[in-house]
């Protein structure tokens, strides 16, 4: 790493020739020089795929390209067959596995998550008995240190207890593997085919000795199935993941079972876990293994495919992607490179090894999803459970939108850095709506619409999209789309299944809705009618400003008015957002902890969620003083003390997404200077290395693009606007390279642990006297220069007539 730079500029001694200066330093005034360009070095070598692997953030350590459909990571358990120690089946601290799982989603925090589909367990020891009578993973698991194990972006090695190790490298869409075994001991591969973390419906496995195969499928769904709220509605198929594994060599043993029945020399077996838990479940299942003679060679190796369409489609993927003699060591160059290149989309300079690892792993994290469904060929299995091919123009069809949590923060990296996967994605997302009926889910898994949380991210996340610059989908047919859910009511509407957490209905109750201008408590059929309220809000708010890019100024009017209608539910009396009941009363006793109303979080975290109107929110509190006053409460103590790691329902949480942009809120009440100490202190306190390393769920990737955006000195100002809000780098320099657009080019040649606070911004070489940007540097690209101090500049910004809304 290049030293610091001495500063060329410093600060003046008092505050009075701060601002005596201030006006002049387009003129006068030169930034320091940015620092050097580091030596090269591969981003990849930068990635610690363990971080959040931990401490509730439920990331996965093992092999998968940016936007891949197949993830090889380990599933853990805790002693509970139909369980493992974490939501995405890995736990840091749950240091034994009963396999290794082709696919995986990242940070979501229902436990069990998805996925997690057809454990390959390496087994060392004679299959006596079958592996789903093994309840509680006495047998047909193994112990594992962490000095044994070794995780880097497309890559995964582990060695086990028992003597087996496995080295892991993908492509896309497949993957191969170096199995070794005890020499002296009976060695089997296990294809537990029914055991996806939330169970199946249905499992089916065939081994082909003759040409050294095994393949099969499993039939499963269900994200968040188990939860008591709305299991039941949940508890469904909506995809078959099929697989196609070939061997370098021939089988010693082969086997199958069925439930508690085991059947030595069998080739085929079917039979799924179903969806209950426990002991309802413990037991039930089906699955097949492999043996190999070690006793002259201890090594085996496989290639996979996996495809969600058909076997064929598994077996075209694998040979499209991966050579017949490919190692693992050349998958593994050809990954590391995949993961360089998107890594490369921000090159840093300075900054020390713990900030690069952090900043380059929540990248990583970031750019995980979405994640692909289509094969080679273009085919995808669509939400109307029927094989459909790519739309005109679009590249590929992507899934795992977990809304509800991306719309804040990570869409608008994704935007910001790969416009090209962005567009592919709303085209995606637009698809499924056009095949499930013209509703478009809030939480999408493979094809399958879960239902998952409140509000209608679609909308928000299309509007940011389309605000971004992103073109390359049908953004006519799709806002249309949008727009029909938010005003015409369907039956779905009217349900409560799966309520509170999964409600079937898209904009719940939409009749009563439009007529009451917010969502009534006791009759709202949603999780929380305040928070349904808020969401809508924004959604109605994005689509406003869509209409108005499009043109389309009655839409544009209309959903105008709607993305106020958060007033209709912030209490006077109480200073607070607060539920209310279908006869306009107001939901009592009232306590600003409990979250009676709200979605995973309380009112006095809700009570912040009005990105789109921060203007109107600080004067309903009694101004920018009263309401930067009340910020300030959120953030610290009564003494004083900070209190932004969560566990508090009166402050910030940054473990969860109703509250994570309130540390911008300041620029838009005058007092940017505590945005930059507020971001700072929780970008070195709630984030860092190792498994502990983020503050919770990484929920598909927008807790790290939190991280990513905020260390870079910008944040998104409201959903629907490609306005950034501007905060302190931690970095010197950091250059965003865009697919087919200009440059983002951001210094701040001080940055380091002291200076945190702005001190000046030039945007394009003249001085910015204001806390954001409009939408020309993100659209077109551009400089942010920034100078930076160890003291607030409490007059850079600060001009009520400058503020962001």
């Amino acid at each position: 790493m290049p030293q610091q730079l001495p500063h060329t500029v410093r600060r003046v001694g008092t505050k009075v020739a701060i601002l005596a200066i201030t006006s002049a330093l387009a003129a006068s005034t030169p930034f320091p020089a940015a620092a050097a360009n580091s030596p090269t070095e591969r981003a990849s070598s930068l990635v610690d795929p363990l971080i959040g692997s931990s401490n509730g953030g439920n990331t996965y350590p093992g092999a998968t390209l940016p936007g891949g459909m197949i993830a090889w990571s380990p599933t853990s358990t805790t002693g509970d067959q139909t369980s493992t120690g974490a939501a995405n089946g890995y736990e840091y601290g749950a240091t034994r596995v009963r396999g290794l799982s082709l696919t995986h989603v990242n940070g979501a925090g229902c436990n069990p998550g998805a996925a997690g589909d057809v454990p390959i367990m390496p087994f060392v020891g004679d299959v006596t008995s079958s592996p789903s009578a093994d309840t509680k993973d006495a047998v047909y698991a193994s112990n594992f240190s962490h000095t044994d194990e070794k995780a880097t972006p497309g890559r995964y090695t582990l060695g086990l207890a028992s003597g087996a190790t496995a080295d892991l490298a993908v492509s896309k869409r497949a993957g191969v593997a170096d199995f070794t075994f005890p020499a002296d001991r009976p060695a089997s591969l296990l294809f537990r085919v029914s055991n996806s973390l939330n169970g199946s419906e249905d499992a089916h496995v065939d081994i082909d000795t003759a040409h050294h195969k095994v393949t099969g499928w499993v039939l499963t769904g269900a994200f968040c199935g188990r939860r008591a709220n709305g299991g039941v509605n949940n508890r469904k198929s909506y995809y078959k993941l099929y697989f196609s594994a070939s061997f370098d060599r021939a089988f010693s043993s082969v086997g199958t079972w069925h439930d508690s029945t085991v059947s030595p020399g069998s080739t085929t077996a079917s039979g799924g876990e179903g969806y209950a838990t426990g002991a309802d479940r413990a037991g039930r299942g089906s699955g097949g293994w492999v043996g190999f003679d070690t006793a002259a060679d201890n090594d085996v190796h496989m290639r996979i495919g996996i495809s969600y369409v058909s076997l064929a489609g598994a077996e075209t993927n694998l040979g499209q992607e991966i050579a017949p003699h490919a190692r693992v060591a050349d998958v593994a160059e050809a990954g590391a490179r995949a993961w360089d290149r998107e890594l490369s989309t921000v090159r840093l300079d300075g900054g020390t090894p713990a900030r690069r690892q952090t900043f380059y792993t929540a990248l990583y994290h970031a750019l995980m999803q979405p994640n692909l469904i289509s094969d080679t060929d273009g085919r995808y299995w669509g939400m109307d459970q029927a094989v459909h091919r790519l739309a005109s123009g679009q590249r590929a069809q992507y899934s795992n939108f977990s809304g509800w949590d991306q719309y804040r923060a990570q869409i608008q990296l994704l935007a910001l850095l790969e416009p090209t996967v962005a567009g592919d994605f709303a085209q995606s997302l637009y698809n499924f709506a056009r095949q499930n009926g013209g509703v478009w889910d809030r939480w999408v898994h493979i094809s399958g619409a879960t239902h998952v949380m409140t509000g209608d991210p679609s909308a928000a996340t299309l509007a940011t999209f389309y605000a971004m610059g992103v073109r390359n989908f049908d953004y006519r047919g799709a806002f249309d789309s949008l727009v029909h859910q938010a005003t015409v009511p369907n039956a779905d509407e009217l349900l409560d299944a799966g309520c509170p957490g999964q409600c079937v209905g898209q904009r719940p109750n939409l009749a009563q809705y439009m007529t009451s201008h917010y969502a009534a408590q006791d009759a709202c059929h949603c999780w929380g009618g305040a928070a349904e309220t808020l969401e809508d809000a924004v959604a109605d708010s994005a689509l406003a400003q869509w209409a108005t890019l499009l043109g389309r100024t009655g839409e544009a009017k209309t959903f105008t008015e709607r993305g106020a209608y958060w007033r209709n539910v912030f209490n006077p009396a109480t200073g607070y957002i607060q539920a209310r009941n279908l006869d306009g009363s107001w939901v009592t006793p009232f306590n600003p902890a409990s979250d009676l109303g709200f979605a995973q979080g309380s009112a006095a975290a809700y009570v912040w969620m009005v990105p789109q109107d921060v203007t109107g929110l600080a004067e309903a509190m009694g101004g920018r003083e009263t309401a930067a006053t009340r910020l300030d409460g959120f953030f610290h103590t009564t003494d004083g003390a900070w209190s932004v790691r969560g566990g508090d329902a009166l402050r910030y949480d940054p473990t969860n997404e109703p509250d994570i942009h309130a540390p911008w809120l300041y620029n838009s009440l005058g007092q940017p200077w505590k945005t930059q100490a507020t971001v700072r202190q929780i970008l070195d306190t709630a984030y860092g290395t190792g498994p502990k390393g983020l503050p919770g769920n990484d929920d598909l990737g927008t807790m790290s693009a939190w991280y990513v955006l905020s260390a870079l000195g910008i944040y998104p100002r409201t959903p629907g606007s490609a306005d950034l809000l501007l905060g302190a780098p931690l970095f010197p320099k950091a250059v965003l390279d865009r697919p087919g657009r200009t440059d983002i080019v951001i210094t701040a040649p001080d940055a380091d642990d002291t200076h945190s606070y702005v001190d000046a911004v030039r945007l394009d070489g003249r001085n910015l006297n204001r806390s954001w940007t409009g939408s020309a540097l993100t659209l077109k690209g551009g400089r942010l220069d920034f100078r930076l101090g160890t003291d607030p500049n409490t007059s850079w910004a600060a001009d009520p007539a400058g503020l962001p809304h």
